[in-house]
């Protein structure tokens, strides 16, 4: 196919391709998708190799918070039986990391609920960090701590940040739809401050929540031009007690196309399969990892996960390894542009992940279920359950 040819070569030149190409790669049929996913993995595999980075998720203050993201089970009137608590104290956050970390993740992602940190939340992030980076060697750690305020970014970095996520999830032209309690340059705007401090930046999407080709081409072109070091493409969840609840609009294929798109337009970029892949890939997971270099690991947010020793044996039974702690995340030119994804020492950055109801999983997740399989199309309600372990409870967590 002479579209994927093109593709293959502009990626490995680092050329963004056009948006009619985009659109096409959208509107391949499935009869081409494995052709499609062969060639996404071409361009993924020259800039990443079979390296798979692992990353865990910390909640460290969970629901009650005051916007209305209309995908969020933390959201202002969210009626999802959720867990609700406040902020975890620095020993609590950093057990809870080292757990993941024991899995194989080599980056913590550090999320609360809410508009965006107060000063007083920033120093209470900030001693997290610096326990979590003191208790366990060589550690990533991101925030994802909602809209920053002049200096707060600074701060985090001073504290031992090595990245910051704030997704911008859909098109500048739909995101009114979605939310309208902040607007869409409110998170251009904390990127922007997350990359003038120095920090990795992260910043990603939600598919799934009723928006079309054209919207998701839009919102990656825009993250093309942000420049992040990570990108997160999470997935919807239709969680109960949320407005997007019925929003049950992706296939295994869909999402396949969506992830080889992204690193079409994104070829050097840390691509990572945030919430909702359990749900919505379900048995073609491994397929995907042939697109996207990064994923979390076990549970998220406010919903449960696939479990850690099953993505662990997914990575390896698929012919790929797990990241290294000692291995740099981002190719070289990458690394050398901004002191790097995957570097640890105080004058680089990190890489990136995640959103304030989300780090990078927009408070959604899924769970492998073993409820008998739905036929294609129909909503998969049996893979959707709350967060029951972990952070913010007395059992262990899923990692």
């Amino acid at each position: 196919m002479d579209l994927l040819n093109t593709l293959v070569e502009k990626g490995l030149r680092r050329e963004v391709p056009s948006r009619e190409e985009a659109l096409a790669v959208l509107a391949t049929s499935d009869d081409d998708l494995l052709d499609v996913v062969a060639a996404a993995g071409k361009v993924r595999r020259h800039w990443f190799g079979r390296r798979v980075k692992l990353n865990y998720l910390v909640n460290l203050k969970s629901g009650l918070c005051p916007e209305d993201c209309s995908y969020c089970s933390q959201r202002l009137g969210s009626t999802a039986g959720i867990l609700k608590y406040t902020w975890l104290k620095p020993d609590q956050a950093s057990e809870a990391a080292a757990a993941g970390l024991a899995g194989g993740a080599k980056r913590v992602c550090l999320v609360a609920s809410g508009r965006g940190p107060t000063d007083r939340d920033v120093e209470r992030v900030a001693g997290t960090i610096r326990t979590i980076k003191e208790q366990n060697e060589g550690v990533e750690v991101c925030a994802c701590l909602g809209l920053l305020s002049d200096g707060q970014a600074e701060r985090l970095r001073e504290a031992g940040a090595d990245a910051y996520n704030h997704n911008l999830n859909t098109s500048e032209a739909t995101y009114g739809d979605i939310t309208t309690t902040h607007t869409y340059a409110d998170r251009v705007d904390t990127v922007t401050k997350a990359h003038a401090a120095g920090l990795s930046a992260c910043s990603g999407l939600i598919a799934g929540m009723g928006e079309s080709d054209e919207d998701l081409v839009d919102v990656v072109f825009s993250l093309r031009e942000l420049d992040p070091d990570s990108v997160p493409v999470n997935f919807l969840i239709p969680v109960e007690g949320t407005p997007l609840a019925k929003e049950w609009n992706l296939s295994p294929q869909r999402c396949l196309r969506i992830l080889a798109m992204v690193r079409f337009v994104c070829p050097d970029v840390e691509v990572r399969i945030a919430g909702g892949r359990e749900v919505h890939l379900r048995t073609m997971q491994p397929l995907a990892l042939n697109l996207a270099n990064s994923i979390f690991l076990g549970d998220y947010l406010t919903t449960e996960g696939q479990a850690g020793k099953a993505d662990l044996e997914m990575i390896a039974d698929a012919g790929f390894e797990v990241e290294g702690a000692d291995q740099v995340t981002l190719p070289e030119h990458r690394v050398t542009a901004r002191g790097g994804c995957g570097s640890h020492d105080t004058d680089g950055a990190g890489c990136g992940s995640h959103e304030e109801a989300g780090c990078g999983s927009h408070g959604g997740g899924g769970v492998c279920g073993t409820a008998p399989a739905a036929t294609s199309g129909e909503p998969r309600t049996d893979l959707v359950a709350v967060r029951r372990r972990g952070a913010g409870t007395d059992l262990a967590p899923n990692a």
